[in-house]
């Protein structure tokens, strides 16, 4: 009787250690997202550093088991990755990013124009 007490006592406490333990691996990370302002105060050295970091964060996140996480979880994750998206485009525009596009019909008549004035 006795034996079958502690075996019982036993396998709770292995069940109560492991799932602390699973827990504890997938806490919320300590991800800082920065605002468009603080993307604009930074050097382009730490955007630099900055785009590195985020390139890894994403790597972190793809080589992730997700099938593992929750809800809750994967929610989190997908705004954080919103987030890196936003903070990267915000550095893209702070960097000069964007260049002009031109459709096919503003170049056709972009050609037009200089064929009349050149001819």
């Amino acid at each position: 009787m006795k034996i079958n007490l502690y075996l019982f006592v036993a396998a709770l406490m292995l069940i109560f250690v492991t799932t602390t333990t699973k827990a504890a691996t997938v806490a919320p990370s300590a991800w800082k997202s920065y605002t468009k302002e603080e993307v604009q105060a930074m050097t382009l050295d730490q955007q630099k550093e900055r785009v590195v970091e985020i390139k890894a964060r994403i790597a972190e996140i793809k080589a992730m088991d997700k099938s593992t996480l929750n809800s809750d979880e994967k929610k989190e994750l997908r705004s954080e990755l919103k987030s890196m998206r936003v903070e990267a485009k915000s550095m893209n525009a702070a960097a000069g990013g964007g260049g002009i596009y031109l459709s096919v019909g503003a170049i056709i008549i972009i050609i037009l124009i200089l064929i009349l004035l050149l001819h």
